[in-house]
């Protein structure tokens, strides 16, 4: 992996309404920033959007990162 791509890893679910988003942030191999979120009374397609915001959010902020490449489990999130 080149040191000037960044990753951002998303996964999400929502059990008893309870919704939670974890997004994790990679660069060169190394786990930058993990990013937990629980909220309530919202929809998991909300959910994915809100992790996939606040990752580019975290990863913007990183010097010397010319390419962010995304990983979810939903194509419509993208």
């Amino acid at each position: 992996m080149e040191p000037n791509i960044v990753v951002i890893i998303l996964d999400t679910g929502i059990k008893n309404n309870i919704a939670i988003s974890i997004a994790y942030v990679y660069s060169f191999n190394n786990l930058l920033k993990k990013m937990l979120h629980h909220t309530i009374d919202i929809t998991l397609t909300e959910t994915k959007l809100f992790a996939l915001r606040c990752g580019i959010n975290q990863t913007v902020q990183i010097s010397d990162s010319s390419c962010i490449i995304v990983i979810t489990d939903t194509l419509h999130t993208a």
